[in-house]
């Protein structure tokens, strides 16, 4: 009796939970930046603190999901040698963005009335600093061994 081929997918890179792991946590941590940051930022600077510390914390954000982002989509194109290059090709393209968006955000909030720069800089060093730390701490507990997505060719058969 014959049995139908099954399609089995490949299975999917051990980093995709670790980096979902990351977003959530990093989320979590944006929140309390934002609440942190919005009450300290209004109590030394007003309302243009708060809304600098909700900026901070939207830019620390942002950059840090451009991050986990371009890598859960590059992850996409993981295990095809022919696709390395793509790979490595969209996770620098991620850091490029990040770095292009940067400038960019800080040529346009350098002379705004309703930033205190001050605030902005403390929110985004927060936010950096505290997705560092989630980084680290995710994968230092996540349980990933050494060798984790990789395919063994089959055993010689015995003659």
């Amino acid at each position: 009796m014959t049995h139908p081929i099954q399609f089995t997918p490949p299975p999917q890179p051990t980093s995709i939970p670790i980096l979902k792991r990351i977003l959530l946590y990093g989320g979590f941590l944006a929140l309390a930046i934002a609440i942190v940051g919005a009450t300290v930022g209004g109590l030394v600077d007003g309302w243009i603190g708060v809304v600098s510390a909700l900026v901070g914390t939207a830019m620390a954000v942002i950059f840090m999901g451009i991050t986990a982002g371009s890598i859960l989509v590059a992850n996409r194109f993981a295990g095809r040698e022919s696709a390395i290059g793509a790979f490595f090709g969209i996770v620098m393209g991620g850091w490029l963005l990040k770095f292009v968006v940067f400038l960019i955000l800080m040529v346009l909030l350098r002379d705004q009335p309703w930033i205190s720069p001050v605030v902005l800089f403390l929110s985004i060093i927060a936010g950096v600093i505290g997705s560092l730390v989630v980084d680290a701490v995710v994968v230092m507990k996540s349980r990933m061994s050494y060798v984790s997505d990789i395919t063994l060719p089959p055993a010689p058969a015995d003659q």
